[in-house]
Formats: C-alpha cells, sequence, structure tokens
C-alpha cells in the first residue's frame, strides 16, 4: 500500500452528452438525451429529472417533456477519447485505461517534474477542458478504489483528494451502493442484515460477509470497506474478455429477431477475438427483462476456439434456453461476452455441443471462411460482407471501446 495519496482516477462526466453539447452551443445546459428508441446517456440536466440510462426514450420524455434528444455520433466519441487519454499519456506513462471515458493514472514520482499529485490533477482538468472541450472529474488517493469513489462523488466537474489520514472519516459514512462491485442484489442482502453504510461493513468479521455474500465476493467487499485494495495502476493490462451488448427498449420481440441481435453481436466479437490473437472457452450470455432483473447464463466449451459458427451456435442455444423467462418477462437488452481468453493456435475445437442438432451449421467451421471475410472488412469496411438474414437490419449502436492492446 502506497504511504502518499498519487493514484488518479479521471472520468469524464456525462460523456457523449457533454461532447453534445461542446458541439452544439444550443445544447449547453439544457436536458439532453443521446439515443434513439432507449437511452443512451443524458446529461446532468436530464439526470436530474429522474432521466437515466437504458430507459426507453419515451419513458425518459414523459419524465423530461423538454429533453432534446439526438442520435449517437459514435465516431466523434472516438475521437473525443482518443484526444483525452493522449492528454493522459502526456501526464505520466502510467495510465490504466477502463473504459473510453475513465482512467486510472499512477503520478508518484512526478513531484519533483510536475509538482503534487493535486497539482497535476488540476492541470489534467484544465487541458481536458481547453483542448477537448468537456468536463472531467478526477479522485485522487492511495489506491484505485478509493480514487474511483472520490471521482464519483466529486461530479460532475470536480476533483476530491482523499489524504491517508482522511481515508476512513471520508469512506465509511457513505452508502454501501459507493462500493466497487455492490450492485442492487449485492445491496439489498446488506440491507436485509442491517448494513447500509460502508462503516457497517467494515465492523464486521469477514467470515460472516463471505456468509452472506459468498466467499469470494463477501471477502473483497470487505477488504475494500477495510480500505485494503493493493492493485497497482497496470499499463499493460489486456482484458480477459471482450463483450458487447443491445439496449432493445420496451417493445416485445420475436424469436427469431433476438436471434438476429445475437447474431449480430457474435459476427462483432468473433472478429474481434481473431484480430486480437486469442480464441475463448467461454461464451456468457446477459440479459436485462423488462422488470429489470438481470440474468447471466454461460457456457464452457471443451477447448478454446475462434471460430464464428462454433461461437455463434454455443450463443444462440443459451438464448433459446432462456426462451420462456424472455417470453414471460420480456426483454430490454441482449449482451454476449466471450471470456477465458487465451492465445489462439492452441487447440482449437472439440465441442460438447452438435453442431447439427438443429443449431442451424451444415458442417464443422472453416477457419478458412472467417478469414477471408475478416480480410475483405478490414479493407472494404464492416458492412462490405455479412450474412443474408441481417441485409437490412438495423446494426444497432456499437459503443466506442479502448483499442486492444498487448
Amino acid at each position: 500500500m502506497r504511504g502518499e495519496a498519487t493514484v488518479l482516477h479521471a472520468d469524464l462526466d456525462a460523456f457523449y452528452a457533454s461532447v453534445e453539447q461542446r458541439d452544439d452551443p444550443a445544447l449547453r445546459g439544457r436536458p439532453v438525451i443521446v439515443g434513439g428508441g432507449v437511452v443512451v446517456a443524458a446529461s446532468y440536466e436530464a439526470k436530474a429529472r429522474g432521466v437515466r440510462t437504458p430507459m426507453g426514450v419515451q419513458r425518459a420524455r414523459a419524465l423530461c417533456p423538454d429533453a432534446i434528444v439526438v442520435p449517437p455520433r459514435m465516431e466523434v466519441y472516438s475521437a473525443a477519447s482518443r484526444a483525452v487519454f493522449a492528454i493522459f499519456h502526456d501526464t505520466t506513462p502510467y495510465v490504466e485505461g477502463i473504459s473510453i471515458d475513465e482512467a486510472f493514472l499512477e503520478v508518484g514520482g512526478l513531484r519533483r517534474l510536475a509538482g503534487s499529485p493535486e497539482e497535476i490533477a488540476v492541470r489534467l482538468r484544465e487541458r481536458v477542458r481547453a483542448e477537448v472541450g468537456i468536463p472531467i472529474s478526477v479522485g485522487v488517493a492511495r489506491t484505485k478504489f478509493l480514487a474511483k469513489v472520490a471521482s464519483a462523488v466529486s461530479k460532475p466537474d470536480g476533483l476530491l483528494v482523499v489524504a491517508p489520514d482522511r481515508e476512513e472519516a471520508f469512506l465509511h459514512p457513505l452508502p454501501v451502493e459507493r462500493l466497487w462491485g455492490v450492485g442492487a442484489v449485492t445491496a439489498e442482502k446488506l440491507h436485509r442484515n442491517g448494513v447500509y453504510t460502508v462503516g457497517q461493513l467494515a465492523e464486521l468479521e469477514s467470515a460472516t460477509a463471505e456468509q452472506w455474500l459468498g466467499k469470494a465476493a463477501g471477502a473483497h467487499l470487505h477488504a475494500l470497506a477495510r480500505l485494503r485494495d493493493p492493485r497497482p495502476v497496470d499499463t499493460t493490462k489486456r482484458h480477459g474478455s471482450i463483450g458487447s451488448q443491445r439496449a432493445l427498449g420496451s417493445r416485445s420481440y420475436t424469436a427469431g429477431e433476438l436471434g438476429l441481435i445475437a447474431t449480430q453481436i457474435v459476427d462483432g466479437l468473433a472478429k474481434r477475438l481473431r484480430d486480437r490473437g486469442s480464441s475463448c472457452a467461454t461464451v456468457v450470455l446477459r440479459l436485462r427483462y423488462g422488470d429489470f432483473a438481470k440474468a447471466t447464463r454461460s457456457h464452457t466449451l471443451a477447448a478454446p476456439t475462434d471460430r464464428t459458427e462454433v461461437l455463434l451456435a454455443v450463443a444462440q442455444r443459451l438464448l433459446a434456453a432462456a426462451g420462456p423467462d424472455i417470453a414471460a418477462r420480456g426483454v430490454t437488452l441482449i449482451g454476449v461476452s466471450l471470456a477465458q481468453l487465451t492465445r489462439a493456435g492452441e487447440v482449437q475445437l472439440e465441442l460438447p455441443i452438435d453442431l447439427n442438432d438443429g443449431a442451424g451449421i451444415d458442417s464443422a467451421p472453416d477457419t478458412a471462411l472467417d478469414t477471408a471475410l475478416d480480410a475483405v472488412r478490414d479493407r472494404f469496411g464492416a458492412a462490405a460482407v455479412t450474412r443474408a438474414a441481417l441485409i437490412g437490419r438495423d446494426p444497432g449502436v456499437s459503443a466506442p471501446r479502448l483499442p486492444e492492446h498487448e
């Protein structure tokens, strides 16, 4: 654990909406919703009226009738992200990107060259505002976890430094929902046991938290509550999984429509997998139902693969298994993740499923076909070649992401 608060967590405020307000002065100070059928992002003016992602735009308009709805411009957001990350890397060589709009920065050892961590954070915020034109909040602390909490508390457009001797006074009065990894389900379990603040969780024995929340989750959250987080800023971190999702809005979908949406997602993920030279052992399907409850289903292959048709067959099976729940409850989001990634070129295929028993696959997938299609898409664009069933279909909004790296 560091003795000084040298970790910065920098997080762009309402990123997509802030870019829209930057580019159109008429939107500044007004409630802005970025989206189509669903809210992809909302400005703080809209959030103050109850607008949240990923609610349907119709519901958002009911909450905020004067909101201005604009379509997403993902290429513009990507460009803004690259400009911000250039400032991060100009500030320190130790940058760990978390998403396109947030990162950790380690600034220890820069005091003689650049001043104190707080002074570095002040200049970073000034540069992002002056050079990119959007607000950014920064938390400064000894650990990544505390820095992230500090940036969230400082929003919007703020800076908060948590000094080492003020860590407990800062963290313990906060609601347990502020802990990194506490969602609605975990919070409800803690609330049922009378735990509402981080300090109350810290007072428990670790074994009690593990009993309530499970061994791994309970131990991790209890450690965070007691200010234990030894993780360094990792500049070489390579994502252990990749994923993509589609927000669907509130209308009903047929099984065929959902299958085509899953196909679009898996097609893109499989190419990303091959582009980074990886194979995938586990396919994860994530759903959000009409009542906003979430569900996860997964299947692990006997051996890793990067073949599109294999991954698609597994995803479609998982989606079919969830069919009864979807029919009863509706669905507002579909996501697919490819996990347990390894380097490609190892054992490629020994499937624990029969590709010919209704999955719609005539034979074992051909690596050459995937390679040829990737080459065409790389040269002429992602839309240059597609499945016949997807011709004319809306590909949905593809959120920008950090570049894959070693």
